[in-house]
């Protein structure tokens, strides 16, 4: 197969790919306020995809047909993932950060309402989700990160794809009338929860199922606090997510953020 090293990857090309493919939903989400659930315009969620989309087309430039159906394999490269032990922060520490921010914003005195959880209708969402983090991580893990990572190591590679990954946000975000300082602390927690999932990745096999399975997990926490995360509190949120990671870089080391390298 016609490979292509991950080192001769562009980054840059990548990203400005992803911007341009995703215009279009911008430019649209600034004539309907349409979403599919409060905080996600459709056009938003339509644009998830983007990331994946341009990965599929530089894989596709780079190693043609072989070279795609090996990252859409990925998206369900649970194989990799050999320590079982690694699913427990994969699947709990998001839903462990909103539980905490629970009892850490009742503690501050703020009357928050009782959380609410649907089974059959948070089993769709969650399905739904984990689509739409595919269609993210297919790009920021299976493609991006690992000619990052090589290039100037984990913990630099993670904050940089994390802002990068905040800036591609930025427009919705406006759309939906967001405050600077709302989008100041969303920005600190979606930096950190990139530093996290590129030590889930690093330390699963580089699994983009492992990434993506996080990223779902934090959407899902989102939407299930109360209500429909309307007292998801950014300040507390990303104070919490930006602890834990400092720790994984403290315990795990900021050049790999893993205890072993994997190719």
């Amino acid at each position: 197969m016609n490979t292509v090293p991950r080192l001769r990857r562009s980054p840059l090309r990548f990203f400005l790919l992803v911007f341009a493919l995703s215009l279009p939903f911008f430019f649209a989400g600034a004539f309907t306020t349409f979403q599919l659930l409060p905080g996600i315009p459709v056009t938003a969620l339509i644009a998830v995809f983007c990331p994946a989309t341009a990965a599929v087309i530089l894989v596709c430039l780079e190693s043609r047909t072989a070279g795609v159906r090996e990252l859409l394999k990925r998206s369900f490269d649970f194989k990799r993932i050999r320590a079982k032990t690694w699913y427990a922060p994969i699947v709990l520490l998001a839903p462990g950060f909103a539980v905490l921010q629970y009892g850490l914003i009742r503690w501050m005195g703020v009357p928050l309402p009782v959380p609410r959880i649907p089974v059959v209708a948070t089993l769709g969402m969650s399905i739904a989700m984990f689509v739409a983090a595919l269609g993210e991580e297919l790009g920021w893990s299976g493609y991006v990160i690992d000619p990052m990572q090589d290039r100037w190591g984990a913990l630099p590679a993670s904050i940089l794809l994390g802002l990068v990954w905040a800036i591609w946000h930025f427009v919705p975000l406006m759309q939906l009338h967001r405050s600077p300082v709302w989008i100041a602390w969303w920005c600190l927690g979606t930096v950190a929860a990139r530093v996290l999932i590129v030590w889930l990745y690093n330390n699963t096999g580089k699994s983009v199922f492992a990434a993506a399975v996080f990223h779902t997990m934090m959407n899902v926490s989102w939407q299930l606090f109360p209500i429909h995360g309307s007292y998801f509190d950014q300040r507390v949120n990303g104070v919490i997510t930006a602890l834990a990671a400092a720790v994984v870089i403290v315990v795990w080391g900021p050049r790999t953020l893993a205890r072993y390298k994997n190719g």
